[in-house]
């Protein structure tokens, strides 16, 4: 599954000027912010994820893309300090797809488990103040069918699910 070098989804008047702020690390490890013509953090450059900025990272020297290498340091130091998100189980799982047939899928059902966990969030945070418990199960209903549904997706492209992982039986669709 080819990625995209852009880490974020732009307003459209931003995507229609080009405006995607380039970071250079240089070889002392600084990252430079041509923007802000100045030095920035690795908590500079996570503080632009959290305000959903558009930024792509170069190696100063010779351009190269560094971005997902950047974004692997901030994940790494949040794992580091306080309560991780990751479990030991669930970074060996993903380890192990590494270099397997499905690396391309479990990355793709990963991205697409994410997206669809933040758009439940952000309907959430929206429904909350009306009726939290019936937009909790709402939103919960959906989730877990958008996950099958993909699940799905993937299941036809790559053929039965027993092949892929034995002893798996598919959820029946309700109704």
């Amino acid at each position: 599954m080819p990625t995209s070098r852009r880490t974020h989804t732009k307003p459209p008047a931003a995507e229609a000027a080009g405006a995607t702020r380039v970071l250079k690390k240089y070889p002392n490890r600084r990252l430079y912010d041509t923007q802000s013509s100045s030095y920035i953090t690795l908590a500079d450059v996570k503080q632009m994820v959290l305000s959903g900025e558009d930024f792509e990272v170069r190696d100063a020297k010779d351009g190269s893309d560094l971005t997902r290498s950047i974004l692997l340091q901030i994940i790494l130091e949040e794992e580091s300090g306080g309560v991780p998100m990751f479990s030991t189980e669930m970074l060996s799982q993903i380890i192990r797809f590494y270099g397997h047939a499905m690396q391309g899928a479990m990355g793709a059902v990963l991205e697409q488990n994410l997206k669809a966990a933040a758009q439940m969030q952000a309907q959430l945070a929206q429904q909350a103040l009306t009726n939290p418990v019936a937009s909790m199960q709402g939103l919960m209903g959906n989730y877990l069918e958008q996950s099958r549904s993909y699940f799905e997706k993937m299941q036809q492209q790559m053929g039965p699910a027993g092949a892929l992982f034995p002893g798996f039986v598919p959820p029946k669709k309700p109704g």
